[in-house]
This record gives C-alpha cells, sequence and structure tokens, in this order.
C-alpha cells in the first residue's frame, strides 16, 4: 500500500533517546526522514537502522528552517513531525487516514496530546498540552526560529484544528543536566526571536530558560514583560507563566509584590497549582489562616501538573504552619496524610519523640 504520510524527524547528538523514539514508529509503515543538523555521537548511525532516508542540515540556529528541510526530502505532502527525545504511546490510524487522504482536509492541522515530564521548583512535574503535528506541506510549514509553530504559506488560508487521538510523551528534559545545557541555548535564540517583536508566549519559554538556569531575576523579568501583553488566561502556557513568575518572586524573597496575586485570584484560582502557589505566598507573609485554607483548596483537585501540591506537599506545609503556631497534634495529622514523603516522616517522629 502506498504511504500516504511521512515521519519527519530532526535531531543532534540524540544517541540516548532515538532509539526508543524509532522504536515506536518502526512498525508503522510510514517512510521515515531523519534529518541531523551536527551530531558528534552515534546518532545517525541508529537512525540507520531504521530508515534510509537520512539527510544531513548544515545548523544555522533556526529550527524552522531544519523542518522544513526535512519536510521537503518527504515522498508524500502530508507530515508528520516528531522529535527523538518523544515516543507515540497511542494511535488512531483510521483517523489519521480519514484526514489526509482526502483533499478538503489540506488546510487542516492534525493535533495530538503531548505529556510533558519536566523539572519544576525542584519536583518532577507533568503536563498535558495539545500540539498540531501533522499537516500538509503544500499548504503550510513551520515559522520561528525557536520553538517553532505550524503555521500557513498563504497568510489568508483559514486553518483548522483536527485532534486524532494520539498521545505522546516527552521527556527530553527530565535530565537536570541536559536541561541545563538546552536552556543556555534556548534563551539565546529566544533573545533573537524577541528583537523581531514582542510575544507573551517566547517571554514565557524565556523566562523558564533563566528559571533552569537559576537566574530568578532575569526569570521574574522575563515572566513579567510577557505577561504586561495582551494574554489568554485560559491558554495553558499563560497559567503557568503566572504561576511561574510567583515562584520567581517568591525566590526572590520579594514577598509583598508576590501578595499582588490576589489582584488576579479570581481568573486563576481553578488549578491546584495556584491555589498552593496562593498558600505559599500568604506564608511568606506571615498570613497562616489562609495559607492553612489555600492549601486545603489544593488537596480538593484530582490532578495537579506539579506532583504533589494537591497532596503531600500541600498537607506538609499545613503540618509546619501548624507546629510553628505549636498546633502539634493538627501538625501530626497533616504530617499523616503525606504518605512516606520523607520530610513529613522526620517531622512526625521529631513531634511523637523529640
Amino acid at each position: 500500500m502506498e504511504a500516504y504520510i511521512s515521519i519527519c524527524i530532526i535531531g543532534k547528538n540524540e544517541e540516548k533517546c532515538i532509539t526508543r523514539c524509532m522504536e515506536a514508529i518502526k512498525d508503522f509503515g510510514f517512510p521515515i526522514i531523519y534529518t541531523d543538523t551536527g551530531s558528534t555521537d552515534s546518532t545517525v548511525e541508529i537512525a540507520s537502522r531504521y530508515t534510509d532516508l537520512i539527510y544531513h542540515f548544515e545548523w544555522c540556529n533556526d529550527f524552522s528552517k531544519a523542518r522544513n528541510f526535512c519536510a521537503q526530502k518527504a515522498p508524500t505532502d502530508w507530515i508528520w513531525v516528531i522529535d527523538c527525545d518523544e515516543y507515540i504511546k497511542d494511535t488512531n490510524f483510521h483517523e489519521l487516514a480519514s484526514l489526509c487522504r482526502h483533499p478538503e482536509n489540506n488546510m487542516t492541522i492534525g493535533t495530538i496530546i503531548q505529556r510533558d515530564i519536566f523539572y519544576q521548583n525542584g519536583h518532577h512535574a507533568f503536563s498535558a498540552t495539545r500540539l498540531g503535528r501533522i499537516y500538509n506541506r503544500n499548504v503550510f510549514h513551520y515559522e520561528g526560529i525557536i520553538h517553532e509553530q505550524i503555521a500557513p504559506i498563504d497568510k489568508n488560508t483559514q486553518v483548522t484544528y483536527r485532534d486524532l487521538g494520539f498521545s505522546q510523551n516527552h521527556d527530553g528534559y527530565s535530565d537536570p543536566d541536559v536541561l541545563s545545557m538546552k536552556s543556555k541555548r534556548n534563551a539565546d535564540l529566544l533573545r533573537i526571536a524577541l528583537e523581531d517583536g514582542e510575544d507573551p508566549y517566547l517571554y514565557y519559554q524565556l523566562g523558564r530558560c533563566y528559571t533552569v538556569l537559576g537566574q530568578a531575576a532575569r526569570a521574574a523579568d522575563a515572566y513579567g514583560r510577557g505577561l504586561e501583553l495582551d494574554v489568554d488566561p485560559d491558554l495553558f502556557y499563560v497559567k503557568s507563566m503566572v504561576e511561574s513568575y510567583g515562584y520567581s518572586l517568591l525566590d526572590l524573597k520579594e514577598y509583598r509584590t508576590a501578595l499582588s496575586f490576589e489582584n488576579i485570584y479570581d481568573t486563576f484560582a481553578n488549578t491546584a497549582d495556584f491555589l498552593f502557589l496562593m498558600g505559599l505566598i500568604y506564608m511568606n507573609n506571615a498570613m497562616f489562616d489562609k495559607a492553612i485554607q489555600e492549601f486545603k483548596k489544593a488537596t480538593a483537585y484530582a490532578s495537579s501538573t506539579v506532583e504533589g501540591v494537591n497532596s503531600f506537599l500541600a498537607h506538609y506545609n499545613i503540618g509546619v504552619i501548624c507546629e510553628c503556631l505549636g498546633r502539634t497534634e493538627d501538625a501530626l495529622l497533616h504530617y499523616g496524610k503525606c504518605g512516606d514523603y520523607a520530610p513529613a516522616l522526620k517531622r512526625s517522629e521529631v513531634l511523637k519523640h523529640g
């Protein structure tokens, strides 16, 4: 059967993760195009075990140019973009074929769910976002030198989106050393991109880079600049930018400034992560009753982006406050709700045995 879509991958020095990526897609029956941007490890050799369609692109600090080069090497017009540090978990080939085999869908971008695994504030964090990854190269291409996006070649194109029921995991930023290296690279590219015009999403990404690099003041400045622009509070990255800004202010010990988050409470107090952040803000401003109230609200949520803010971390902070206020029984109660969280176990032992 003739292929109706090609899988396009770009990479550089990805020997640690490209095998897992390729193993997940090798039996799909689609052409795999791998474009290398300058690997000095065994990435290209590993890729060659899975495909003969290997090309080399001279890196020029522009992710879109590399992706568009890769797409032009594909034998089909429909393109499916995957990165080396991603691996497919769920598929729906009936839905995929339905999209790609009908010309009336050429102006439609196929979306998938990506589960990101990363570090935030010293803890593993997980977030799910919907990404456009499948498109017709005659209608769309990539734009942006960093955190590039699929965009119509003709700006008058009426773009539509279609969920394909696919999902994948992404853990390229779960290794702190790799995260630091990529953050330095990305920060340089983001600053260049912002020279062409201010964009809240670029400021958000720049702030994340500075956060990873331990530069709280620069992170706070980037987040603050992004939030001064016109943003949609319902977008995931905007919620994350608000929370990250708050943590940066706490890191800088700008507790009174962080208290101004009360002004946006009604807009953003619909996630465990924001409520937990407000608990920390109140806690650092010695407003302990309000802090406990916010931590308790956070525990009412079934899920959170940062692991534990809706469970053991919230209960632990309540326990700390109660202990400081001399409410030993309440402290033990909340420490007991922290499961095997080591700091809570330690405090419980101290309270029980002195």
